[in-house]
C-alpha cells in the first residue's frame, strides 16, 4: 500500500502506477447477493444450472458488480492522509472487456492520472484496470473520479 502524506505528495505522483490490490474471489453468494440488492436476476448470474451450457461455461458476475469492487480494491493500494473526506464524484469510462466466470480471483492496478483543485476540494482521476488471474484481457478499465478535501 502507498500512503500518500497529504494532496501535494499525491500530487507529484500524477502518472505513475500506484500498485496492485490483493486477490479477490468472486464467489455465486456474491452474485447472488448483488442480483438481490439490485433486482438484477438474469439467468447469465444466478442460474448456475443454465449458465453451465451457456456460452461461459459458469455463471458469470455483473459487470456492474465488478465495478462495485473498485473501492475495496483501490483501497487496498493507496490512500491519502491528512485529508478530512473523500467522495466518489463519478466516472469518465467504463468498460468491461471479459467476463468474470464465478470463481474467478481479480485484482486492481491503479494509475494515478491528475489531481486538480475544484469540487470543494481535489479532483482525482485514476484508471483501475481489474484483471482475472490467468485472462488476457482485462475485465474491467475504469476512469473514476473522487473529490477529496
Amino acid at each position: 500500500m502507498k500512503v500518500f502524506q497529504g494532496i501535494e505528495e499525491l500530487r507529484r505522483a500524477v502518472g505513475t502506477h500506484l500498485g496492485h490490490s490483493d486477490w479477490h474471489t468472486v464467489t455465486q453468494s456474491q452474485i447472488d447477493t448483488f442480483a438481490e440488492a439490485t433486482g438484477d436476476y438474469q439467468w447469465i448470474h444466478v442460474d448456475v444450472e443454465k449458465a453451465v451450457a451457456g456460452p461461459f461455461g459458469s455463471t458469470i458476475a455483473h459487470g456492474y458488480l465488478t465495478l462495485s469492487l473498485v473501492p475495496v480494491l483501490v483501497w487496498q493500494v493507496y490512500q491519502v492522509r491528512g485529508l478530512t473526506m473523500g467522495v466518489n464524484y463519478g466516472s469518465n469510462k467504463v468498460r468491461y472487456p471479459a467476463p468474470v466466470p464465478v470463481g474467478s480471483k481479480v485484482r486492481a492496478g491503479v494509475e494515478l492520472l491528475s489531481v486538480e483543485a475544484g469540487g470543494g476540494g481535489h479532483l482525482v482521476t485514476t484508471r483501475v484496470t481489474i484483471e482475472r488471474a490467468g485472462a488476457e484481457k482485462p475485465v474491467c478499465v475504469a476512469e473514476t473520479l473522487s473529490v477529496v478535501a
